[in-house]
């Protein structure tokens, strides 16, 4: 008997559309009509990881974003930055997601020190939970970081998936062995599970059917890209029917 579980949600990272818009001014693409239009859509959130140069999404789109959706929102960023933190507080959005970026990197490349950083974690992440926001921290699937991710207080834990992308078509079972072990461990330490980075139309439906307990995708940049062939809306339905197959194991 197949078992039915429920979808894992799927979060749009909208950071690609704001890179697209800054690139030759003005407001076209319309940044705040496309998190509207993703929701229309069928999205089950929305994400944005403004970072301090702000050459993607803007700190003034988080606050105009805000109030005109109702799915859930999601602001990713490095709370080492000041600037952020009172961004995040002010915002109030459903969930924060700290990532340990540099200020001028490319894009997220690692996961926390969960046990070097445990007692700057567990300090910033309290802050943010006093005024109601679900904190989620960007960990590498490796199972000490898992383990020290559980004791900083953070809510869930998002597995940082690039490795898995890679090694996705050369060795699927490989690909996903330390992800599998690092969502058992993070289910058994009282952790909600996202994951995101390089999660595709080809990788995701494995990737959700093989991950024990996973809650949420975070999906940008390919999902940005594909919707220049199949438009986004069409898009977006394509990977939430990854999310159902993989529910329907």
């Amino acid at each position: 008997m197949k078992t039915k579980l429920m979808p894992t949600k799927l979060s749009v990272n909208i950071n690609k559309v704001a890179t697209l818009r800054n690139s030759r001014g003005g407001n076209n693409p319309d940044v705040l009509q496309v998190a509207i239009d993703c929701q229309k859509f069928g999205a089950d959130g929305i994400t944005v990881h403004p970072r301090p140069d702000e050459r993607h999404i803007r700190y003034s789109d988080v606050r105009a974003i805000n109030p005109m959706i109702t799915t859930e929102f999601n602001i990713e960023g490095n709370p080492l930055e000041d600037k952020f933190v009172d961004l995040v507080l002010e915002v109030k959005p459903a969930q924060v997601t700290l990532v340990p970026d540099s200020p001028g990197q490319l894009t997220s490349n690692h996961g926390w020190d969960t046990v070097n950083k445990q007692e700057y974690l567990r300090s910033i992440i309290s802050k943010f939970k006093e005024a109601g926001i679900r904190v989620s921290i960007f960990v590498d699937p490796v199972e000490e970081m898992v383990v020290a991710a559980a004791s900083t207080g953070t809510d869930r834990v998002e597995l940082y998936t690039e490795a898995y992308a890679k090694a996705y078509h050369e060795s699927p079972d490989g690909a996903i062995a330390a992800y599998r072990k690092a969502a058992i461990l993070a289910n058994e330490n009282g952790l909600g599970l996202n994951a995101g980075h390089d999660l595709d139309l080809h990788n995701l439906a494995y990737f959700a059917q093989n991950v024990p307990g996973l809650l949420e995708v975070s999906i940008g940049h390919a999902l940005i890209a594909d919707a220049l062939y199949y438009g986004l809306e069409n898009t977006i339905q394509l990977y939430k029917r990854q999310l159902h197959i993989a529910s329907n194991k």
